[in-house]
C-alpha cells in the first residue's frame, strides 16, 4: 500500500519570511541586525528562566515568576549594543584582515577571542549590572573570568567558522543564534 506524504507545513511562508528578512537586511543592515539581536537575546534569557523555574519544581522548590524586566534588559542591550557593535566589528575585520592576507583565518580569529570577546563581555557586566558600583566590581570578580573562560571555550569554534566562512552580511544572525543559547548561560552564572 503506497504512503502519500503530506506537507505538515507551507514552504512558501517560510520562503517569504526569509525574503522579507533578506530584503530588510540589505535595506537596513544595522536596524534589521539590531532588532534581531534584541530578540534572540530577550529570548535566551527567558529561556534561562524557563529552565530554572523547571529545576526548581523538580526538586520541589517554589518555581518564580518570570522575570520580564530582566527579558526586557537583554532586549534592549541587544538592541542598543550587540547589533551595532557586531555588526561594525564583523564589518572593520572584513576591512583590517582581508581573505587575502594568508594568515587571515588565524589572524581573525585572534582578534575576537582575545580582543573583542573580553571587551564585549565586560561591556555586558558593565551595563547588565544596574545596582551600582559596588555591585559590578563584585559580579566582575565573582564570575567574570568564569564566563570569559566559558566563552572561549563555546565560542571559538563557531566564532572560527563565522569569521571566517559566513558571509559578512549573516555573521550578526550566525552569532546571534549562538548567543540565544549563549545568553542563557550567562543570565544563570550573573545571578
Amino acid at each position: 500500500m503506497p504512503v502519500q506524504s503530506v506537507p505538515v507545513r507551507d514552504a512558501s511562508v517560510h520562503f517569504s519570511l526569509l525574503q522579507q528578512y533578506l530584503m530588510l537586511l540589505k535595506k537596513y543592515p544595522i536596524l534589521t541586525k539590531s532588532v534581531t539581536s534584541g530578540i534572540l537575546s530577550a529570548l535566551g534569557n527567558l529561556l534561562s528562566q524557563i529552565l530554572e523555574a523547571r529545576k526548581k519544581a523538580r526538586h520541589g522548590a517554589a518555581a518564580t515568576e518570570i522575570d520580564r524586566a530582566g527579558a526586557a534588559r537583554y532586549a534592549i542591550f541587544g538592541l542598543l549594543f550587540t547589533g551595532p557593535l557586531s555588526h561594525y566589528f564583523y564589518q572593520l575585520m572584513e576591512v583590517w584582515m582581508p581573505t587575502t592576507d594568508p594568515f587571515c583565518l588565524v589572524k581573525r580569529l585572534l582578534l575576537d577571542r582575545l580582543f573583542f570577546a573580553p571587551a564585549f563581555l565586560f561591556l555586558f557586566y558593565f551595563v547588565m549590572t544596574a545596582r551600582g558600583w559596588s555591585d559590578f566590581e563584585r559580579k566582575m570578580k565573582s564570575s567574570y573570568w568564569t564566563a570569559l573562560k566559558m566563552n572561549w571555550k563555546v565560542w571559538t569554534p563557531f566564532q572560527f567558522v563565522n569569521v571566517n566562512f559566513v558571509p559578512v552580511q549573516f555573521r550578526v544572525l550566525f552569532a546571534n543564534v549562538i548567543a540565544f543559547f549563549w545568553y542563557a548561560y550567562l543570565a544563570s552564572v550573573r545571578k
